[in-house]
């Protein structure tokens, strides 16, 4: 922890013990300004979460890609890990096999974040719900209380603002145990073999079906019965990002065979050839007892879940640890509400982070909940601090959420290449993506203060 040269400043107070929230309040004590957490759980629940620990992962496992030179959000993951963030400390320590990607033990991933929050003497955790807008005396505070922040805190925000918020739906997948698929017809393998973070290749189960079969499950997603909105949910817009199998089933026979259940990539063992379509599952715990269906989020009643999952090849005797399931998510129309460094311009004592802010993603919101907390922390110590470059993976995403986006048409985003300045045209197409990692990481040394052979 970097030693104070001042007298103690007054402590911030971070709101929500998500990801964003975790990390922020991180971020402030590794600068020795003391911080106060609360959480609302487990006095109050929601909709998604399960437990009542901190950093819970509610959707999916996996942080994607961790190619740092090639994938925007693996860069993400590379500038976050420069930047001493706890969130991919934790991910690091307790990932999975998954091929190309990073994904995380979710139990384990859980207990180290709340475990090292725990043991920092300027982290006190409070578990109680904040259920409007934070007193005047609380001085700076940040509100990373995630798209599934209480009704009260959110209709405090929307009175303050005079804005509605936005929302959307995001999908919860079913989780199998891995016991009980027949590995008979479904097999291992990562998509042209790619090894990834703690993987060797054979990271996924692929189960295979043929074009009956395909034709014969897409049938029967759009004909299983659905969950009934409710009368407050009936217009809220879905994140293109996060659709349900069955939305996406619906917008042509070929949809998912180009989506979640592209083939490319994969060899049928059986045969010697590319099946039709595949299933894949990715593993979600360290014992590698259950497996998630990669991108099949839905909204179909359990029931049917259960009956239409159970049509593809090696599922026929699935056994589900969990079902799919929706909820919804809000989010701030930010480009007009929230300044560069994330403080609502109707009250620059508040900050917002994470999810809520509008960015899609684990990792997205954690990198928000860190830079919230350094710009809070700077502030408190007499020092603001400057936003990272718009060159940087965390500038780009800033940028765009705090007015690089159109404010009539603003929806969630993930962090892409398309966000950040462009190179020289003379750099060749397949020569951006790495030239732009590579400006992105050197850029965000500067702004750390981080001398170049200290960060190779």
């Amino acid at each position: 922890m970097i030693q104070s040269d001042t007298a103690r400043p007054r402590p911030v107070h971070v709101v929500g013990g998500g990801l964003a929230g975790s990390e922020a309040a991180w971020q402030i004590a590794r600068t020795g300004v003391p911080v106060v957490l609360h959480e609302m759980r487990p006095l109050r629940s929601t909709d998604a979460h399960q437990t009542d620990g901190l950093a819970e992962l509610v959707c999916s496992n996996s942080f994607r890609s961790d190619d740092a030179l090639n994938n925007a959000v693996g860069l993400l993951h590379a500038e976050m890990r420069r930047a001493g963030s706890l969130i991919l400390a934790a991910a690091d320590a307790h990932k999975v096999p998954a091929g190309g990607a990073l994904a995380v033990d979710r139990v384990g991933f859980s207990a180290a974040v709340q475990g090292a929050l725990e043991a920092e003497p300027l982290v006190e955790i409070r578990r109680e719900e904040v259920a409007d807008l934070p007193p005047a005396d609380w001085g700076s505070t940040i509100l990373a209380t995630g798209p599934l922040t209480s009704p009260a805190l959110a209709e405090a925000v929307r009175r303050l603002t005079g804005e509605e918020s936005l929302a959307f739906f995001d999908a919860i997948a079913p989780i199998v145990h891995k016991d009980s698929i027949d590995f008979g017809t479904a097999w291992f393998q990562s998509r042209y073999d790619k090894p990834g973070p703690g993987g060797d290749g054979s990271d996924y189960v692929n189960c295979p079906l043929d074009a009956e079969q395909y034709a014969a499950f897409v049938a029967a997603l759009l004909a299983g019965e659905k969950t009934e909105f409710k009368e407050w949910e009936t217009n809220t817009p879905y994140f293109e990002g996060c659709l349900p199998i069955e939305v996406m089933a619906s917008r042509g026979a070929d949809t998912l065979r180009y989506g979640p259940m592209k083939p490319v990539g994969l060899r049928d063992p059986r045969t010697g050839r590319r099946p039709h379509a595949v299933v894949q599952l990715r593993q979600d715990n360290a014992l590698g007892t259950l497996y998630n269906i990669v991108g099949f989020q839905t909204k179909l009643r359990h029931g049917e879940q259960a009956r239409i999952f159970r049509m593809i090849p090696g599922l026929e005797k699935a056994e589900f640890a969990r079902l799919g399931g929706l909820h919804r998510n809000t989010f701030l129309n930010s480009p007009r509400l929230l300044d560069g460094t994330l403080r609502l311009k109707a009250r620059p004592e508040l900050r917002f982070a994470g999810q809520v802010t509008g960015v899609e993603g684990y990792v997205e919101s954690a990198a928000i909940g860190l830079l919230a907390g350094r710009f809070a922390a700077a502030e408190e110590r007499g020092r603001p601090l400057a936003p990272p470059p718009p060159t940087t993976a965390f500038g780009a995403l800033l940028a765009h959420i705090t007015g690089g986006a159109a404010a009539d048409t603003f929806q969630p985003m993930n962090v892409n290449f398309g966000l950040f300045p462009p190179l020289d045209a003379s750099v060749r197409k397949h020569e951006r993506k790495p030239a732009l990692a590579r400006r992105a990481l050197a850029d965000l040394d500067r702004w750390l203060g981080i001398k170049v052979d200290e960060a190779a």
